[in-house]
């Protein structure tokens, strides 16, 4: 398993920062509109540039830019969904221009503002129904590779509408034979290398990277993802990130449990998720 080496960050030193943490974010929450450089938030902190940067990284997870980014790239999105033009999200998001916000939403969600706004236009996918050790599988197929795995309990059009609702504008055809096709390479041939096509953020991506790191039969939990990939604070982001994880089984978010060891949460069903697990350890 990928191990990572973590800081420390004890609880008094946490509760000594929060004020100042605190006025920071305030502080970017009323004007990250205006991006406001390192000094400047600093300032607000009152602390120097040097100091602000590791406390406020070391408390929230991110930095300062690259939190103002986040309320940015997050701003711009809600425009481009809203039916906004690439330009006027620019402007929405604070952003001198198209330019910007292209390199926002590449360092965010490694699509460009006209992908995000096409919403899947001109991609082209296989999909189809095919029977699983877990139930029927809904595989869409791109390309490149496999783009998602659903699973559905006898109802084939509500898989594949889940999955549609992530690409709403690509272009579908169906083909079951060649969901039945993976579905052998998956559930059959075991150790077979299976090609992933993936679109999501940055952040997505690096969470789905850290699942592919729980060998089968093991389980983790949220917080110790989060630690792999920043900080233990980041426990309901990650959390966030495992439930858009759109390959189940492949991308094993079904190893990741509760603090307690509870099997909570699973998008397919906890019934399904004990299934799986119990099917590994069978392995």
């Amino acid at each position: 398993m990928t191990t990572a080496t973590l800081h420390s960050y004890d609880v008094e030193a946490a509760a000594r920062d929060y004020p100042r943490v605190t006025e920071a974010l305030n502080y970017l929450g009323d004007r990250w509109q205006e991006h406001p450089d390192l000094a400047e938030a600093a300032r607000a902190a009152g602390l120097s540039p040097h100091h602000f940067q590791r406390v406020f990284t070391r408390w929230v997870g991110v930095s300062p830019k690259r939190y103002v980014g986040a309320l940015a790239h997050g701003a711009a999105r809600d425009a481009i969904d809203d039916g906004a033009s690439v330009l006027d999200a620019a402007f929405e998001a604070g952003l001198s221009g198209p330019g910007r916000l292209h390199d926002l939403f590449i360092a965010h969600e490694a699509i460009t503002p006209g992908d995000a706004k096409r919403k899947g236009e001109g991609l082209e996918f296989t999909w189809g129904v095919a029977p699983t050790p877990f139930g029927d599988g809904v595989f869409l197929i791109a390309p490149r590779g496999l783009s998602a795995l659903a699973f559905t309990d006898g109802r084939s059009e509500t898989g594949f509408e889940d999955l549609h609702a992530r690409y709403p504008a690509a272009s579908y055809l169906r083909d079951d034979h060649e969901a039945r096709a993976w579905a052998t390479r998956i559930f059959e041939r075991a150790g077979e290398r299976i090609p992933l096509a993936l679109y999501g953020t940055q952040w997505q991506r690096q969470v789905w990277r850290a699942l592919l790191s729980i060998p089968p039969g093991a389980t983790t939990t949220y917080k110790a993802i989060a630690e792999q990939v920043c900080t233990a604070k980041a426990s309901r982001a990650v959390g966030a990130a495992v439930g858009a994880n759109p390959v189940s089984f492949l991308i094993p978010c079904h190893r990741v449990l509760a603090s307690d060891g509870r099997l909570t949460g699973y998008h397919w069903g906890v019934e399904r998720k004990r299934a799986m697990l119990t099917w590994e350890a069978a392995g």
